[in-house]
């Protein structure tokens, strides 16, 4: 028996090109495909200022957590050790953060926000919304918000999952249970 077709799909002869509806019923492609397109444009937006989606990660997390050490930012973020020093030294060499020795712990590499970075952050919040907008165009105001809330529960879910306090069923990597310092979920509106 065969699926009705999705809303907006194109089939036929004249569809060449075009997923076809079968695919288009699948939500690990349309989640892959979405999200494809969406790091493509954000790309876009965070190369015409010279920086990358790793660039902006770390900048939004400082601003929320304050000064952090690498290993902390590392951890919350996911990240490879490698990949956060060589984007931490990027930011700092354009002057949006500052990295300083712990007094307390000489071995800990502190990194800090600037006041350069602060304004920077605010200039790429706005291009990064603009793209959004661009990108959901599609979705009433009230959808988006859905839309928004549906991500951040999937996201929290995984975050779970990763940190070895997930539901039953979803393991973690080796090395992710106990990891400290790891940022709390931002609250998650009700969904009707």
């Amino acid at each position: 028996m065969q699926q009705p077709s999705s809303p907006g799909a194109v089939t036929g002869p004249g569809a060449v090109g075009v997923t076809p509806s079968s695919v288009l019923d699948l939500n690990a492609y349309l989640m892959y495909a979405t999200g494809k397109a969406a790091r493509r444009r954000l790309t876009d937006t965070l190369t015409a200022h010279g920086l990358r989606l790793w660039h902006l990660t770390i900048l939004a997390m400082l601003d929320d957590a304050g000064r952090l050490s690498k290993g902390d930012l590392a951890s919350r973020l996911d990240m490879n050790q490698s990949d956060l020093t060589r984007s931490v030294t990027d930011l700092d060499r354009a002057g949006y953060v500052e990295c300083a020795r712990d007094p307390s712990d000489r071995r800990r590499i502190e990194v800090a926000l600037t006041s350069a970075g602060r304004r920077a952050l605010a200039r790429l919040n706005s291009g990064v919304s603009a793209t959004e907008a661009d990108l959901l165009a599609p979705l009433t105001r009230e959808e988006r918000d859905l839309f928004a809330a549906l991500l951040r529960r999937v996201h929290t879910h995984l975050e779970r999952g990763r940190a070895g306090d997930g539901p039953a069923g979803v393991t973690a990597p080796p090395g992710a249970a106990g990891r400290a310092g790891r940022a709390a979920p931002r609250p998650v509106p009700a969904v009707p």
